[in-house]
């Protein structure tokens, strides 16, 4: 039993003090990880022994020295070197010498040695370790000394008690190890094949064909890749045959059995019976049709013989033909052969594989690394279209039904454009009508004064003429052309093309239209024709604000005219003109630049907004009409009622007292006219004064006179309207607004 260490116990003291009270902590050195040792002082204030004797720092790397704690650096580090042996085999004619192969590990953390033998089949030798882990000491003369790490090195014999080891090659660490430390390395060997070995391995291979069990599992390959398909569009190009043309198919490879399928896409019209499948699912042959063979030709065992128990209806075992003589050797299809440009031979068929889908994409990019997937177009060139010439109209009928017996065996009726008559149909308030004003253009005196109405039906691109029925004119008004389409003068009767017809887009204020031999002057259009084509400026260019004052800037040389003009005629200095007076100086300026239509558009956009509001003299008019006609003369009772309601005797009520007043009373007025009136008469604190109120009602004691139509004023575009009112609404208009936009001049 060791004695504690205490003062003065000097039994083993070095070794005590080195064990017990040295600190020590790793650090690294040139990529070498070594001890390092604080001088940390012993009992009594003096250094230890071991830091006496040893430097600070290990120089050793690892594996060198006899540092006590060097177990700590290569713990589970092991040199690992492959060698053999020779083993001499007396009294057997089949073999003199064995190889034996065999692992050498040198343990670096205590310079153990252990050797183990790897385990061969049916060998009939103890194998596994053969050296147990412990220090193997030299041979003699040096059986005092053991092994350490600087006996070892590639290509060279080693003798473990007795036996001589070859080593021929370690492993990578080992090398390194080695280098490291300073040992130079010889070339790595080979190790010898033993005779016995090579002997029985070609003895197995002779007796392998008897074996009566050949294996094919083919069920790792079903369950990894069922119902995993690639997908390929494909192009069969039999347009050079009689008959031929380009068939669009599509591949299907399983990869769970290497079946191919292969469909047509078949065509709208193509008149080709739709077949379910092209090439039904089977192994493809890359060299097809490969003939016809014998039945058990193709098969994938050849039995020689079969051999067993004697019982009935049961066979032992068999043996099967390894070398398979006779065999016919097919070469199917593999997804390795599939790729977009390649052209397969589907049973003498050359099809081309055009592009594929994107689980196919990824398939091939995970494992085959194919990157380019560009498509090859498998669509068929457009073929030349052959321009159909008709045969010219004949004269008979119209030119649309002419032309549908030229189209198809059995005439049919032509077609009208539904989406554009639901659309363009009227409904409602919106009549989707174009209404102009127009009258002749003649020299005959008799028609100059004859007015007419021309309405253009969006539904159906037809016209009708309307003549204005005037008395005592000698001329029978009414309709004067009935809803038809109008073809464009000038044009060939008897041709093969549709003729041209009048559209909304040639119908404008000032515009002359042949009607059929007539000429017509559009004069003027009501307020629907004019909003539709403001709204569809792009379609009627006339009706585009931006390209009229587009042409009024190209007369930016008369700007000081034009303003000098309308301050003239502005005497009033009201910063506005009516519509004759604007359109005389527009016209004037401008020199014909502007038709009428756009003259007008120029008015409708800078007119003077009219004061809507109604006038109670008119107001009071209606309501005495509608009193009248229902004989209402109960004044006296509403104002009695309403003095009596008047608790303060102010002559006030409220508006909406007076209201309920009337409704209780059945005052034959509308609620609307009622609204205006009361709005009229009540003051800020809405309340109004009744005597006035049914005082001004009193048709009897206050009557209003007749109400008359408003008087229009007429408009010139080239003629006066001989007594028509105009449909433009615009009275004046602001000229300083338009003289900004288009000459940015100052007021």
């Amino acid at each position: 039993m060791a004695l504690p260490l205490l003062p003065g116990n000097s039994f083993n003291r070095n070794v005590g003090k080195e064990k017990f009270h040295k600190s020590q902590h790793w650090g690294f050195c040139n990529n070498v990880s070594m001890l390092v040792s604080e001088d940390k002082p012993g009992i009594g204030g003096e250094l230890l022994l071991g830091q006496k004797m040893k430097p600070k720092y290990s120089v050793f790397p690892k594996g060198m020295g006899s540092d006590a704690p060097s177990w700590v650096a290569f713990d589970k580090q092991v040199l690992s070197f492959d060698a053999y042996l020779e083993d001499e085999v007396p009294e057997k004619s089949q073999e003199n010498y064995r190889i034996r192969r065999y692992k050498i590990y040198f343990y670096l953390e205590d310079d153990t040695i252990q050797v183990n033998e790897p385990e061969l089949k049916n060998s009939g030798m103890p194998q596994g370790t053969f050296i147990r882990r412990h220090r193997i000491s030299l041979p003699p003369p040096d059986e005092d000394q053991f092994y350490t790490v600087h006996h070892f090195n590639i290509n060279i014999d080693i003798i473990f008690y007795g036996r001589t080891f070859k080593i021929y090659d370690c492993d990578t660490f080992t090398k390194n190890f080695l280098k490291k430390i300073g040992v130079k390395l010889n070339p790595p060997g080979q190790c010898p094949e033993d005779p016995y070995m090579k002997m029985r391995r070609e003895t197995l291979d002779c007796m392998e064909p008897l074996r009566p069990y050949e294996s094919f599992d083919t069920l790792k390959q079903f369950l990894e890749y069922d119902r995993k398909v690639l997908r390929f569009f494909c192009l069969w190009d039999d347009s050079a045959s009689v008959f031929g043309d380009r068939r669009e198919l599509i591949l299907h490879y399983f990869l769970s059995d290497d079946t191919i399928e292969v469909k047509e896409v078949m065509p709208h019209n193509s008149g080709r019976d739709a077949m379910s499948l092209f090439l039904q699912r089977r192994k493809l042959p890359k060299y097809g049709p490969p003939g016809v063979y014998q039945p058990g030709q193709i098969t994938d065992r050849t039995v020689l013989n079969v051999y067993g128990s004697l019982t009935e209806n049961r066979v032992g075992s068999y043996l099967l033909d390894k070398y398979k003589l006779g065999k016919v050797d097919q070469e199917f299809y593999k997804d390795c052969d599939l790729f977009i440009g390649a052209t397969i031979n589907v049973w003498g068929r050359k099809v081309l594989l055009c592009d594929c889908d994107e689980f196919t994409k990824t398939y091939y990019k995970t494992k085959y690394g194919i990157e380019n997937f560009t498509s090859i177009p498998c669509k068929a060139p457009p073929p030349p279209k052959i321009e159909r010439k008709f045969p010219p109209y004949t004269g008979f009928g119209s030119e649309e039904d002419s032309l549908r017996s030229c189209i198809g065996l059995i005439p049919t009726r032509l077609q009208r454009n539904f989406k554009k008559f639901m659309e363009k149909d009227s409904y409602g308030n919106i009549s989707n009508t174009l209404r102009f004003f127009a009258k002749l253009f003649t020299h005959n005196y008799a028609d100059v004064d004859r007015m007419f109405v021309i309405s253009y039906f969006l539904s159906d691109d037809t016209i009708s003429v309307f003549e204005h029925i005037e008395r005592n004119s000698g001329i029978t008004g009414g309709k004067f052309l009935k809803r038809i389409r109008v073809k464009k003068p000038g044009q060939e009767v008897f041709k093969s093309e549709l003729s041209e017809y009048i559209k909304a887009e040639d119908l404008y204020i000032g515009a002359k239209v042949n009607v059929n031999g007539y000429l017509f002057l559009l004069l003027n259009a009501d307020e629907y024709t004019l909003n539709y084509m403001e709204t569809n400026s792009d379609k009627f260019p006339m009706s585009s604000i931006e390209l009229v004052l587009q042409k009024l800037k190209e007369e930016e040389s008369k700007s000081r005219e034009i303003k000098q003009v309308f301050t003239a005629a502005d005497c009033r200095h009201t910063k506005m003109v009516d519509y004759n007076t604007f359109r005389d100086i527009i016209m004037s300026l401008t020199v014909g630049k502007l038709t009428d239509h756009e003259v007008i558009t120029l008015a409708r956009h800078y007119q003077v907004p009219e004061d809507t509001s109604p006038n109670m003299n008119v107001l009071i008019a209606q309501a005495h009409e509608q009193l009248k006609k229902n004989t209402f003369e109960n004044f006296e009772r509403l104002t009695a009622t309403c003095v009596y309601q008047d608790r303060e005797k102010k002559k006030v009520l409220p508006s909406k007292d007076i209201r309920r007043l009337c409704k209780s009373s059945r005052l034959p007025l509308t609620n609307d006219l009622l609204g205006s009136l009361l709005s009229g008469f009540e003051d800020s604190k809405e309340q109004i004064n009744y005597e006035s109120f049914f005082c001004a009602l009193n048709w009897r004691m206050n009557p209003m006179p007749k109400l008359e139509a408003p008087s229009y004023m007429k408009e010139r575009c080239e003629d006066e309207w001989l007594g028509m009112p105009s449909p433009i609404r615009v009275k004046c208009i602001n000229y300083i607004r338009l003289l900004k936009d288009v000459f940015g001049l100052e007021e």
